[in-house]
C-alpha cells in the first residue's frame, strides 16, 4: 500500500484518478473543457517544436555557427540522449509532488532554456543547451495528454489519449511551414524567440488554468537514482552510436564502437539491478514476456517505417535542390494528413479497433513507398503529395492505439508497470526513428557509390552520345571561360554531377523498395500475430463457456 503524503478530498467515482500521477477528472463548464483542449495543443505543439526546429533547420544552425556537418548532428542527437530516458524520473515526480508543480517546474525550465539558446555562440555551448532541452521538453509533450484529458468527460478517455500522445506529432510538418518565416531575415536565433515566446504563453497559461489535484504518493527510493544514473548515460551513448554512425562511417571509428560496448554494459547493469530489485523501477520480467518482446518489435518497426518520409522523400527532394520554401506546400499536405489520421483514430476508437488500426498505418506505409518508386531526377515536391499524405495519415493514426495498447497491458498487472511501459515507449520510438534514419540513410549512401561507379565507369569520351553530350556541357560556359581546355574540364565535371545526381535517384528508389518490403513483412507478421490471438481467445471462450449438449447434438 502506498503511503499518503497528502490527505484525499472526498471524490465522487468520476472524479478517481485513474492513477497517482494523473490528475482527477471533475466536471467542468464546456467553455472550461475547451480551454483545457486549446492550453494542450499549445503545450503539446510548443513541446514538440523543441527538436523539430533544430531538425528543420540544421544546415542554417550548421552554416551560421560555423560547425562541420559531424558536430552538426550532435545538436538534435544532444536533445535525444536526455529526453530518451528522462521519463523515468518524470513519472515519480508527479506522483510525489503533484503536477501543478511538475508542470510549473517543467515549464519554466522550458523558458529559462530556450531563452539561454540566444546567448549561444559556439559548439560546446549549443550541445550543452540542447541537452538541457531535452530534459524540459519532456514535461510539455506530458502536459499535452494530462490536459487534453480535461477536455472531454471521462466516457472520452480513451479518445482524448489519442488526440494528446497526437498532438507533439504536428509539430515536425509546422517546423518545416514556419521556418521560411521566421529566417526571413537570416538569423537561426529567430527561431529561438518564436519558441521562447511559445513557452512563455504555455507557463501562463498552465498557471491560470491548473490541472486538477490528483494523489500524492511517496514512491522515490534510493535504487531508483542508481538506475537512473545507469540507464540515462548508457541510453545516451546509444544514442550517440546512432547519430554519429553514418556521418562517422560506422567501421572508420573506434570511439563508435567503445560508445556502444558501454551503453551495452550499462543498460544491461541497470536491467541487471532492477531485475533483483523488491520495488523495481523498471519491471524486466514483464518486459521478459512473449506479449511485450511483440509490443516492442512492433512499436519499434511501425516507428522505423515513418522515416521514410524524412530520409527518402524529403532526403530525395533535398538532393534535387528542393529547399524548405519550396516544400512549404508538401509540409502543409503533411500537415494536413497527420491531422486526419489523428482525427481518424479519435472517431474510430474502440477496444476493438486498436490493432486494425496500428495494421491500417501499416498498409499505408507500404503504399507510399510503392508509389513513390520509380521517381526521377524531374519530380518535384507536388509529385510527393499523394504519397506523403499517406505516410502523414499513417503516422498521425498509429500512435494513439499503439500507447492505449500498451497502457491497458501495464494496467493489467498495476500502476507501476505504467513506468515501465512509459519508459519502453519512449525508448522505443526513439530509436525506432534513429536507426530507421541511420540505416536507410547508410543503404542510400552505399546504392549511391554503386550506381555511380556504374554511371561513371560509361562516360567513356569516345562515345559518340558522351562526346556529344560533353560537348553541350562544354558549351554552357564559353561565354565565361576563354581556355578551352579548363572549358572542356568544367563541362566534363558538370557530367559527372548530372552522373551522381541520377545514381542518388537511383539510391533513393532502393530506399523506398526496402521500405515497401519491410512494410510488407511487418504486415504478415502482424496479421499472423493477430489472427493467432483471436484463435486463442476464441478458444478460450469455448473453454470457459461450453455450448449446450442439445445445441451440440442439434
Amino acid at each position: 500500500m502506498a503511503q499518503l503524503l497528502r490527505p484525499t478530498p472526498n471524490w465522487e467515482e468520476h472524479e478517481k484518478p485513474t492513477l497517482p500521477g494523473s490528475a482527477s477528472m471533475p466536471y467542468h463548464t464546456p467553455a472550461v473543457r475547451l480551454a483545457y483542449g486549446l492550453v494542450a495543443l499549445l503545450v503539446g505543439i510548443t513541446g514538440g517544436l523543441g527538436n523539430a526546429l533544430v531538425s528543420a533547420n540544421l544546415p542554417t544552425i550548421q552554416g551560421q555557427l560555423g560547425l562541420t556537418p559531424s558536430e552538426a548532428t550532435w545538436l538534435p542527437a544532444a536533445y535525444v540522449m536526455v529526453n530518451i530516458t528522462v521519463n523515468l524520473m518524470v513519472f515519480k515526480f508527479r506522483q510525489q509532488y503533484g503536477l501543478r508543480l511538475f508542470a510549473e517546474i517543467g515549464l519554466a525550465l522550458y523558458v529559462a532554456v530556450t531563452l539561454l539558446h540566444l546567448l549561444v555562440g559556439g559548439f560546446g555551448m549549443a550541445v550543452a543547451v540542447r541537452a538541457v532541452s531535452g530534459f524540459a521538453g519532456a514535461s510539455a509533450t506530458t502536459l499535452s495528454m494530462l490536459y487534453m484529458l480535461q477536455a472531454m468527460p471521462r466516457a472520452y478517455t480513451g479518445k482524448m489519449v489519442v488526440i494528446g500522445v497526437g498532438i507533439p506529432a504536428l509539430a515536425t510538418p509546422l517546423a518545416w511551414l514556419l521556418s521560411p518565416t521566421l529566417l526571413v531575415y537570416g538569423q537561426w536565433h529567430n527561431l529561438y524567440l518564436f519558441e521562447a515566446g511559445l513557452a512563455l504563453c504555455s507557463l501562463a497559461a498552465v498557471v491560470v488554468l491548473k490541472l486538477p489535484p490528483g494523489m500524492h504518493i511517496k514512491v522515490f527510493e534510493k535504487l531508483d537514482f542508481l538506475t537512473f544514473a545507469l540507464m540515462a548515460p548508457g541510453a545516451a551513448m546509444l544514442v550517440a552510436v546512432l547519430a554519429q554512425g553514418y556521418s562517422q562511417w560506422w567501421f572508420d571509428e573506434p570511439w563508435l564502437a567503445y560508445l556502444l560496448m558501454g551503453a551495452v554494459v550499462l543498460i544491461g547493469a541497470a536491467l541487471f539491478l532492477e531485475h533483483h530489485r523488491a520495488n523495481p523501477l523498471i519491471q524486466t520480467r514483464w518486459l521478459a514476456t512473449p506479449t511485450m518482446l511483440r509490443f516492442i518489435l512492433g512499436a519499434f518497426l511501425i516507428r522505423f517505417l515513418t522515416t521514410e518520409q524524412t530520409v527518402g522523400a524529403v532526403g530525395l527532394l533535398r538532393v534535387l535542390g528542393m529547399g524548405p520554401d519550396q516544400m512549404q506546400p508538401l509540409f502543409a499536405v503533411i500537415l494536413v494528413g497527420t491531422v486526419c489520421g489523428i482525427a481518424a483514430s479519435s472517431i474510430t476508437f474502440s477496444p476493438k479497433t486498436l490493432i486494425p488500426q496500428i495494421i491500417v498505418a501499416i498498409i499505408l506505409f507500404g503504399t507510399a513507398a510503392a508509389l513513390d518508386y520509380g521517381r526521377t531526377s524531374l519530380d518535384r515536391p507536388q509529385d510527393f503529395y499523394l504519397s506523403q499524405f499517406l505516410v502523414a495519415f499513417g503516422g498521425g493514426m498509429f500512435l494513439g492505439p499503439l500507447v492505449l495498447l500498451g497502457i491497458t497491458q501495464a494496467l493489467k498487472f498495476g500502476p507501476n508497470y505504467v513506468i515501465t511501459f512509459t519508459v519502453v515507449l519512449s525508448m522505443t520510438q526513439t530509436l525506432g526513428a534513429m536507426t530507421g534514419s541511420a540505416l536507410l540513410s547508410t543503404y542510400q549512401l552505399h546504392r549511391e557509390q554503386v550506381y555511380s561507379g556504374e554511371l561513371v565507369a560509361q562516360l567513356n569520351p569516345a562515345d559518340p552520345i558522351v562526346a556529344q553530350r560533353l560537348q553541350l556541357q562544354t558549351g554552357i560556359y564559353r561565354a565565361t571561360i576563354a581556355d578551352p581546355a579548363l572549358r572542356a574540364a568544367q563541362g566534363a565535371a558538370l557530367l559527372g554531377q548530372i552522373a551522381r545526381r541520377e545514381a542518388n535517384v537511383r539510391a533513393f528508389n532502393d530506399v523506398f523498395t526496402l521500405s515497401g518490403v519491410l512494410a510488407l513483412l511487418f504486415l504478415f507478421w502482424s496479421l499472423f500475430v493477430a489472427t493467432r490471438a483471436a484463435i486463442r481467445n476464441k478458444r478460450a471462450a469455448l473453454l470457459d463457456h461450453p455450448a449446450p449438449l442439445a445445441a451440440t447434438k442439434a
